[in-house]
C-alpha cells in the first residue's frame, strides 16, 4: 500500500496537526530549520572579528523567505511578524548576540551581530573577568537572574562596576587565552553527513518518522559522503576500486548507443546492429546479482511513486536526489550511466526503431525495470510501478542524479560550526 507524501512546502501541516499542543510543535520545527539552514559568515563589527555569526537583517530575510514558502504561515507573512519572531527567539535564548547576551526583546532589523548558543552543555556564557571573586560575582548574578538580562538601568550600572574592577585587574594580572579549535572525528563528519541528509528527506516527505519506509540501519554514511564527493565533472561517481566497474565492452557499447550514429568507425556496421549492441547492454544488466535500487530500499522508492504527479513533481525530484544517495558508490554509477544511455537513447530521431511495435521510450522503460527496482519476493514487485519509476528516473535523471549543493551546504556549515574555535 502506498503511503501519499506532501509537498515540502507542506511538511508543517502534516507534522503539526490541530490539538493543544500546535503551537508548540510548530516553534520548535521552525527554531530547528531556524538553526540548521541560517548561514553563518564572518563579520568585523568595532575592530572585532566574530565568526560564525550573522547580521539582524540575514536572518530576517533568511526566516522571512522560510515563513513565507510555508503552508502553516504562508506569503502574506509580514517583515514585521519576522521580527517579532525572532525577538521571542532572542528571548527564549534560540540565538543570542555576538557578546553572549539573551533574554531582551531588543532584536531589530538592522546590523547588529548574532550567534546560536553553545552546544556544550553546562557551560554559561559570561564575560571573561580576573580575578576569583569577579568570577564567583558574575556567575552569582546570572544564576540568580536565570541568565536572563536585567533591566538597563542596573545593567549599566553593573557594566560601570565591571569595567572599572575589570581595569583594576589587568593592571595587576594579564588574561591568558587559549584558542583550541574543536577536532571532529570521521565518525561525527560521518554522521553530520547522515543525520543532516535523512532530515532533509523526512521534510521532503512530509513523514513525521522515516522508519514507516526506512530501515535506519541499512543507511551507511561513508555511501553518502563518497556519492556527494567522489565523482567527475559531470556528478557521475568515479570508482577507486575499478573491479565494481562496468567493463569495458558493456561501457563502450552504451557510449555507441548514446551517441548513435557516431560510434566507433572500427565497430562493425550492419542492418540490425543496433539492436545487437544494446542486447548486449541489456544481458549485462539482466545478469546483475542484484537490482541497481537495491532491495533494502525497495519499500522507500516504491512508497515514493506516490509522489509521480504534474503538482508533487519537484518533490518527487527532490526525495530521489536524496534517496539515490543511499545507494553503494558502484551501484548509483550504474543507475547514472544507464539513464544518461536510455534517456539520449528515447530522444534520438536518427536511431532506428528497436522494436517493431514498441516505441523506444517505453522499450527503455519496460526492459529495464527488472534490473532497476526489485525485492527479495519476486511475487511482490508490481511492474507497472516499477516501469513508472524508471520512465520517470529517464526523463529527470540530470536532476535526481546531480549533486546537490544545497545539502552540501548545510552538511559543511554544521560541520565549520561545531569547529567553532573555544577559548579555554
Amino acid at each position: 500500500m502506498l503511503i501519499v507524501f506532501v509537498s515540502s512546502f507542506n511538511i508543517m501541516s502534516s507534522l503539526v496537526t490541530p490539538g493543544p499542543y500546535r503551537a508548540t510543535k510548530l516553534w520548535n520545527e521552525v527554531a530547528k530549520l531556524f538553526r540548521a539552514g541560517m548561514p553563518l559568515r564572518k563579520h568585523r563589527q568595532h575592530f572585532r572579528v566574530y565568526a560564525n555569526c550573522f547580521t539582524a537583517v540575514a536572518a530576517v530575510d533568511w526566516l522571512h523567505e522560510l515563513l513565507r514558502n510555508n503552508s502553516n504561515f504562508g506569503p502574506d507573512v509580514t517583515r514585521q511578524q519576522t521580527v517579532q519572531l525572532l525577538k521571542t527567539f532572542l528571548k527564549n535564548h534560540v540565538i543570542e548576540d555576538v557578546k553572549g547576551r539573551w533574554g531582551c526583546e531588543d532584536f531589530e532589523d538592522n546590523c547588529h551581530l548574532y550567534m546560536f548558543p553553545s552546544l556544550l552543555k553546562g557551560i554559561p556564557h559570561c564575560p571573561l573577568v580576573s580575578g576569583p571573586a569577579s568570577v564567583k560575582k558574575s556567575f552569582s548574578m546570572r544564576e540568580k537572574e536565570g541568565f536572563k538580562c536585567r533591566s538597563s538601568k542596573k545593567l549599566d550600572k553593573d557594566t560601570v562596576e565591571n569595567v572599572v574592577r575589570s581595569k583594576q585587574d589587568m593592571e595587576t594580572e594579564p588574561v591568558s587565552e587559549v584558542v583550541q579549535p574543536r577536532v571532529l572525528t570521521e565518525e561525527e563528519i560521518q554522521d553530520v553527513w547522515r543525520g543532516i541528509t535523512l532530515t532533509h528527506l523526512q521534510k521532503t516527505l512530509g513523514l513525521t518518522s522515516l522508519e514507516v519506509v526506512l530501515d535506519p540501519r541499512h543507511i551507511n554514511p561513508q555511501n553518502i559522503v563518497y556519492n556527494m564527493t567522489i565523482v567527475n565533472k559531470h556528478g557521475v561517481v568515479t570508482l577507486e576500486d575499478k573491479t565494481d566497474d562496468l567493463p569495458h565492452w558493456v561501457l563502450s557499447a552504451m557510449k555507441g548507443l548514446a551517441n548513435w550514429p557516431k560510434y566507433d568507425a572500427s565497430q562493425p556496421s550492419y542492418p540490425g546492429f543496433e539492436r545487437d549492441v544494446f542486447k548486449t547492454v541489456s544481458d549485462y544488466f539482466y545478469s546483475l546479482p542484484r537490482p541497481i535500487l537495491t532491495s533494502e530500499y525497495y519499500k522507500l522508492f516504491v512508497n515514493i511513486l506516490g509522489l509521480l504527479q504534474p503538482q508533487l513533481e519537484q518533490v518527487a525530484i527532490e526525495a530521489l536526489q536524496l534517496c539515490t544517495l543511499f545507494l553503494p558508490p558502484a551501484s548509483r554509477r550504474k543507475l547514472q550511466l544507464l539513464m544518461r544511455m536510455i534517456s539520449r537513447m528515447s530522444q534520438n530521431m536518427d536511431l532506428p526503431r528497436l522494436h517493431d511495435a514498441i516505441a523506444t521510450h517505453t522499450l527503455m522503460a519496460h526492459m529495464f525495470s527488472h534490473c532497476v527496482l526489485g525485492c527479495k519476493e519476486e511475487m511482490d514487485l508490481d511492474e507497472l510501478l516499477a516501469t513508472r519509476l524508471v520512465s520517470f528516473l529517464m526523463d529527470h535523471h540530470q536532476e535526481i542524479l546531480q549533486v546537490p549543493v544545497y545539502l552540501q551546504n548545510a552538511v559543511q556549515d554544521h560541520i565549520a560550526y561545531l569547529r567553532k574555535v573555544q577559548i579555554t
